[in-house]
């Protein structure tokens, strides 16, 4: 589980909705998560998860409702959005690396363009985050070189490297070969312990055991249920939640 939080929401949803013509992909979604703590959204293919995620940095423009990230309201003013996109880290299904630029340099290159940081100073953060992701050897080693495992950790330290208050991650684990999930779950899970403050979709049910604070299931772009790892597990509320874990835990 994440540290103590400070009690200072770092994230507010309220009645969020995203609409796709006349699909609601998203229906009054409201949520808040706390400084330093982990949120983990689970439910079935098109509930709407990960559309909540892109719409917190506004991959995604929201049909209607607020979103507040580190007291900044989410608008439609540039200057809003890159205020909140400089402090959200964000690790998608797919890596999205350059196959043309080494790992080091990978991580790199935000850093340069947006935080204007030296090519020493660059580096020498980039270094720092491929140690702290478990991959220092593979600097100077190309993408296309690397596990699928290895790339979604060159893509996490790509992240970090930018300081982020907020690490948002929608389904990281996907696109990878069951043998290589644990290593990035287990660098998600130290991040976890570190007091970032994390939104996780996924469908990993044990890093929403272990890792999470709060676990928020979605369907049909509501959300459904929502309490603690233990309670939601244990003892889930609402029929439709009990239906989807059984058919995920068998």
């Amino acid at each position: 589980m994440a540290t103590e939080s400070s009690g200072t929401p770092m994230i507010v949803i309220k009645d969020l909705t995203k609409h796709f013509g006349r699909v609601k992909a998203v229906d009054g979604v409201s949520l808040t998560v706390d400084a330093g703590k982990v949120m983990v959204i689970i439910g079935p293919s098109g509930s709407g998860k990960s559309t909540v995620l892109r719409c917190i940095n506004h991959l995604e423009v929201p049909t209607g409702g607020e979103i507040w990230v580190d007291g900044i309201k989410l608008t439609h003013n540039r200057k809003d959005i890159n205020a909140i996109r400089a402090e959200v880290g964000m690790v998608f299904q797919q890596f999205n690396l350059f196959p043309h630029l080494t790992a080091l340099e990978n991580v790199t290159l935000a850093q340069r363009i947006v935080r204007q940081r030296g090519e020493a100073e660059a580096r020498q953060v980039a270094r720092q985050q491929l140690e702290r992701v478990g991959i220092p050897e593979k600097a100077d080693v190309y993408p296309g070189q690397l596990s699928g495992g290895q790339q979604q950790r060159v893509a996490i330290a790509r992240a970090l490297a930018m300081n982020p208050k907020i690490m948002l991650f929608d389904e990281p684990t996907s696109a990878l070969d069951p043998e290589m999930i644990k290593e990035v779950l287990d660098v998600m899970q130290d991040l976890a312990r570190s007091g970032m403050t994390m939104v996780v979709v996924t469908h990993e049910m044990g890093f929403a055991r272990n890792a999470a604070d709060e676990v928020v299931f979605m369907d049909r772009g509501k959300v459904v249920e929502r309490s603690t790892p233990e309670a939601f597990y244990a003892n889930p509320r609402e029929e439709r939640t009990r239906l989807f874990l059984s058919q995920i835990l068998r």
